[in-house]
């Protein structure tokens, strides 16, 4: 039987190319197969198992290998093996990042440079950024000069896994033993998905601590820059503000210093909420104090309302409450959260 000779790994498509979505059909299908048998050789057996045309397959797998989610680095006789989508991914999408970030800076330095010749001052300390891709590149760039320090709040967010996804960049720097502090929502105890991220990041070095609410998402780079970043709740492009203005990026840095103070240190194999529980029912006693919802409590505190109602339940049952202001009154002499904090602070 003939073999139908496999495309080599060329140069990346033009992003701009249309893509029909019944090719992309195929090379999906294409591509899962490959995945099962952990490579592809020749393009009949292929063509009869999944019941295209080898021509239609050749095609395909010629997209797959512009998407770098087929090459042939560790394969034989022309044999193209599979590559995980994220691999694909950084090998394509980072250079575009790091191109968009890279013109903007140029933007940046220009308009500084107007701004000092025509006595504007230096300008650009606080400006925007859109998307995704053009937030990822800034950090990508940003961890790749970070030398002393980088500190980050993430807090709870519908959106949680974009929100990681924009950050992930950033932890770059664990490779190269830069201190990295790391403040997050309690949840982040609880959960297989959101406390396996979280040892992941202890293990790499990172030192993170939790609290009940984690006010913004935010990024300090060595004390001299910052970005706070903001995602709609429901969906759309997240949008972030990079700072360099010094008294402001000094002042972010003061508010996660006395956050860090007050939080609860997370340690991997830790017994999940239980050494951060009088802080959390500190927190959940005050906001049903105030009268607030289940909803808004669960959104203030990130976690899911089933979550928060358990708590809930848990929490008027220990104090022995009725109603909730009740509740939030006995917690205030049961759980005294200043004692707490400070027996932390003396205990590192």
């Amino acid at each position: 039987m003939a073999t139908v000779a496999l495309p080599r790994i060329g140069l990346a498509p033009d992003v701009d190319e249309p893509v029909g979505a019944r090719m992309d059909d195929h090379a999906a299908a294409l591509y899962h197969y490959t995945v099962r048998r952990g490579e592809l050789g020749a393009l009949e057996p292929a063509a009869a198992e999944l019941g295209l045309p080898v021509a239609t397959l050749l095609a395909a797998a010629t997209r797959l290998v512009e998407l770098r989610l087929l090459g042939t680095e560790e394969a034989a006789d022309g044999r193209l093996v599979p590559a995980p989508p994220e691999v694909a991914t950084a090998l394509l999408v980072s250079p575009v990042e790091r191109a968009m970030y890279r013109r903007r800076e140029l933007a940046d330095r220009l308009r500084d440079r107007i701004g000092a010749v025509a006595g504007g001052g230096a300008g650009g300390e606080i400006d925007a950024l859109d998307g995704g891709a053009e937030i990822r590149g800034l950090f990508k760039l940003a961890a790749e000069t970070c030398r002393d320090e980088l500190v980050v709040l993430r807090p709870g967010h519908r959106q949680e896994d974009a929100l990681d996804e924009l950050l992930s960049p950033c932890f770059d720097v664990l490779e190269r033993q830069v201190p990295v502090r790391v403040v997050s929502p309690h949840r982040s105890r609880t959960g297989f998905a959101a406390r396996a991220r979280s040892t992941r990041l202890a293990r790499g070095g990172a030192g993170i601590r939790t609290l009940s609410q984690v006010p913004q998402a935010a990024v300090v780079f060595d004390r001299s820059l910052a970005v706070l970043i903001d995602l709609p709740e429901h969906g759309g492009e997240p949008t972030a503000r990079r700072v360099r203005d010094g008294d402001v990026v000094r002042f972010m840095v003061e508010l996660f210093d006395q956050l860090w103070e007050g939080a609860t240190p997370f340690t991997v194999g830790g017994p999940g909420y239980a050494d951060a529980a009088d802080d959390l029912k500190q927190s959940l006693a005050r906001l049903m104090a105030e009268g607030l919802t289940d909803e808004v409590v669960a959104r203030r505190l990130g976690m899911s309302v089933r979550t928060c109602r358990r708590h809930i339940a848990g929490l008027l049952r220990d104090l022995d409450a009725v109603s909730r202001f009740q509740a939030g009154a006995r917690a205030a002499t049961r759980f005294p959260l200043t004692g707490a904090r400070e027996d932390r602070a003396e205990n590192g």
